[in-house]
């Protein structure tokens, strides 16, 4: 089982640890432990913590928290949407905990958010145990598939707007989200004008997978750019997304349409998110 809970000095402080890296760890003081499982898939944990709220962990690595997640999910989730004229049929890939789909219903246009998640378990636990994200499996407008993200792209006969893909860390049965053949296989399933997003990391501590992402994308789509956007409880708070598009007149940093009720999403941010510091531009140009 994955070491993620360490026992400080003082005995009855309990910490959850993510290990980022060989040398880099992330620490919560822990309330309470609300549920643990292995699933199917892998070690699913919720934990009451003390400055981030209930926070839900997969195979040691934090997935979102109570008091940050609205910084990933909604710069994931508003960029492409607010980027299209009429984002009427939104897919996401991953992001089973419901909160991305949150955010994809404050677009009243969306007809249809169809979300493809392996572990059933992740969102049975988010609508139990994480209301504040999986409350969004309630919406009529939801379209939950738990089947994997790849069969479902090469059976499916729907085209979407908007694709975003909200996987976990790319290993064992997500590794091959961040591939060119994935990326050929999501863009059979867009519409001419659609727009997809998927993370691409954080330039300090996954430099390489940020940079394969961007490049495999590349060789499929005429048009990709990068985007960032701050997140304290993933590895180094810098976060870092990928968005392409089939039509190259396309400029996703020049949203077209306004959102209500974020809470780090404005216009004015999505445009400066394009405006990448000199060493991150130097990283995705080699």
């Amino acid at each position: 089982m994955t070491e993620y809970v360490t026992r400080p000095r003082r005995f009855n402080d309990i910490w959850l640890t993510e290990y980022s890296t060989e040398n880099l760890t992330l620490s919560m003081k822990v309330k309470k432990f609300i549920h643990a499982e292995k699933t199917k898939y892998q070690e699913l944990l919720i934990a009451d913590t003390y400055d981030y709220g209930r926070v839900l962990m997969l195979d040691g690595a934090y997935q979102l928290t109570e008091v940050d997640e609205f910084c990933y999910s909604e710069m994931m989730s508003h960029v492409p949407l607010c980027a299209h004229e009429n984002p009427e049929k939104v897919l996401i890939i991953g992001g089973g905990d419901g909160a991305i789909m949150r955010e994809v219903f404050k677009h009243d246009c969306v007809k249809k958010c169809t979300l493809v998640d392996i572990d059933q378990r992740v969102a049975d636990c988010s609508k139990e145990f994480l209301p504040f994200a999986g409350k969004s499996f309630e919406d009529p407008r939801c379209d939950f598939k738990c089947m994997d993200a790849m069969k479902f792209i090469h059976e499916t006969s729907e085209r979407y707007d908007v694709v975003i893909v909200d996987s976990t860390d790319p290993v064992d049965f997500a590794a091959g989200l961040f591939r060119a053949d994935f990326y050929s296989d999501v863009k059979k399933i867009m519409k001419p004008g659609a727009i997809l997003s998927e993370l691409t990391m954080s330039p300090f501590t996954d430099k390489d997978i940020m940079q394969q992402s961007i490049n495999e994308m590349r060789k499929i789509f005429p048009a990709v750019k990068l985007y960032w956007g701050v997140v304290p409880t993933y590895p180094s708070g810098f976060w870092t997304y990928g968005v392409a598009m089939n039509n190259p007149e396309m400029n996703p940093a020049l949203p077209v349409r306004k959102v209500n009720g974020t809470r780090y999403y404005t216009s004015e941010i999505h445009k400066s998110a394009f405006v990448l510091p000199p060493f991150l531009e130097e990283m995705i140009n080699r």
